[in-house]
């Protein structure tokens, strides 16, 4: 079944949005962001990429394929409130040299930008979003990650299924995702796909964590609740199917926290960059487990572009 593209309401999301949200788990909205602001975030993305210096970089590489891989150093753990730069695997040869020019050898950009980078906070902190987020039922949104995913021509690794409250989690699980698309997003070049509805069969059953060291991160069970409040379902389907989630620029992909979603490696000669961010319910539990950590100042309240 082919994903459902609903223009955005001026002002939130309409019910149709909602509908689908609520049945899907996702939603894909064509034209959240005009040319222009696409073009200021390419740009501003391209510029990070290339005046980040690599003589004091440590290459700290970002895995998103088997968990015993997965990025867990200190680059890594204190990225909350800083603008950091994580290469893709396959960006090094086997003696551990650059295969790529650094501006295409870089995974992602993170975590901070929605606070630290003048452009992306105005993509993030808005009042479009605040709507948004009060139409999805959240009273005291909280913004606690922004990346660029540059999914690299050739090389951008694939990203296997998973649920963004594993990595973001709160008591109840209350994650959601704001995904927008810098280039158009394809089957040749990696787009998402989404295993639709599995937001209400899929539970958070493990955490994304610090290790007990605090040097590193692990996978763990999850002991607390593993719905968000009022969606409990007691069937899980393992088998799950994905619809694809081809979308131009400029599009925006809300993704529900327990929804399972995907995307295959980048082989074509065709980049994939795409901005996103995390928001929680500032009003559940958030502990010291998560391996995000909240900066001084506390995570980013996404009601301020409305309060202000």
């Amino acid at each position: 079944m082919a994903p459902s593209r609903i223009s955005p309401a001026p002002q939130g999301l309409t019910p149709e949005q909602l509908s689908t949200w609520h049945s899907k788990g996702y939603l894909l909205i064509p034209n959240a962001l005009t040319p222009t602001q696409v073009n200021t975030l390419l740009s501003e993305s391209q510029r990070l990429l290339r005046d980040f210096p690599l003589s004091s970089h440590p290459m700290t590489r970002f895995s998103t394929g088997e968990k015993t891989s997965h990025v867990g150093d200190d680059y890594f753990l204190t990225s909350g409130d800083k603008i950091r730069f994580f290469f893709e695997e396959d960006a090094f040869d086997t003696e551990g040299n650059l295969t790529k020019p650094k501006e295409k050898a870089i995974n992602k950009i993170g975590h901070y930008l929605h606070q630290l980078n003048p452009a992306f906070r105005d993509a993030s902190i808005n009042e479009q979003n605040a709507r948004i987020a009060g139409d999805l039922g959240f009273e005291d949104p909280r913004v606690l990650q922004s990346m660029v995913i540059c999914k690299q021509p050739e090389i951008g690794g694939r990203v296997p299924p998973h649920q963004d409250s594993v990595f973001l989690y709160t008591d109840p699980p209350s994650a959601v995702g704001f995904w927008y698309a810098l280039e158009d997003c394809t089957v040749e070049n990696g787009c998402l796909s989404f295993a639709a509805g599995s937001h209400r069969r899929a539970p958070i059953r493990e955490r994304f964590i610090r290790s007990k060291d605090g040097k590193g991160t692990t996978f763990d069970k999850n002991a607390g609740s593993a719905w968000p409040e009022g969606l409990e379902q007691e069937k899980e389907i393992e088998d799950e199917e994905y619809e694809l989630g081809e979308v131009k620029a400029g599009t925006l992909v809300l993704i529900h926290g327990n929804l399972l979603h995907k995307s295959e490696k980048n082989t074509s000669l065709k980049g994939r960059m795409i901005y996103t961010f995390h928001m929680i319910e500032g009003k559940h539990e958030y502990d010291g487990r998560n391996w995000l950590q909240p900066p001084a100042e506390g995570f980013t309240a996404l009601n301020e572009a409305v309060d202000a």
